[in-house]
């Protein structure tokens, strides 16, 4: 068979747009991660950084969180922090567009009040884009039994989907959020979930992954 131009770029773009990893999603191996829901990402009007488009999703994703707990799903919260006097972070982020700023943190970075989170969860002060880079994750995720992400948070086409990326590589099985995760242009949500989708994620919708946690119980109040 030969392969014509038109027929590789259909394949691509049939992957990219509608394409579905094949893997099985069980909750008992999975654990939620939430990427940098924080106060300078999704408090209104706080930092120049505000993603409003993550303080839109916001109730979707606490909700989603919420059912993850009820499940025994672990949630597993990540902050984008100063850490180590900055010793430990890239050397070329204050080179990039992305630190013009002269906005600087008044005090530690905080998961925003808004989103529920609980101090018997684990909470990790990460240096740079990915949840893997320089923190103890990796070894978190192994002692909890857990060979599954579900990724979700902000920024998508940063801290999330380098998450992603990292988490691929390791090996585990990553779940991405189609809509409880969300960037500072929306222009730039789907060509990344196209990306992931293609070569890196299960790709699903918060109502897509509480499908397939186990049922509520009548009595469950969180």
């Amino acid at each position: 068979m030969m392969y014509t131009e038109e027929w590789v770029g259909a394949r691509a773009r049939e992957a990219y747009e509608r394409g579905r990893a094949s893997f099985e999603v069980r909750p008992e191996r999975s654990a939620l991660l939430v990427i940098d829901m924080q106060d300078e990402f999704v408090r209104p009007g706080w930092s120049p950084f505000w993603v409003p488009a993550a303080t839109r999703m916001a109730p979707r994703l606490r909700h989603l969180a919420e059912r993850c707990r009820a499940a025994g799903v672990p949630v597993i919260w990540t902050i984008f922090d100063d850490t180590h006097l900055g010793l430990d972070r890239p050397r070329a982020l204050r080179h990039l567009p992305h630190a013009e700023t002269d906005w600087r943190r008044p005090g530690p970075a905080e998961v925003w009040a808004e989103m529920g989170y609980r101090e018997d969860e684990v909470l990790l002060r990460k240096p740079s884009y990915g949840a893997f880079h320089e923190t103890p994750l990796d070894t978190i995720l192994r002692n909890l039994g857990r060979d599954t992400v579900i990724v979700t948070g902000t920024l998508t086409n940063y801290c999330c989907g380098t998450t992603a990326r990292q988490a691929y590589e390791r090996g585990y099985q990553v779940v991405f959020g189609a809509d409880v995760t969300a960037t500072d242009d929306e222009s730039r949500q789907e060509p990344e979930l196209a990306v992931l989708r293609k070569g890196f994620a299960m790709v699903l919708t918060a109502e897509e992954i509480l499908g397939l946690l186990p049922a509520q119980s009548a009595g469950s109040t969180r």
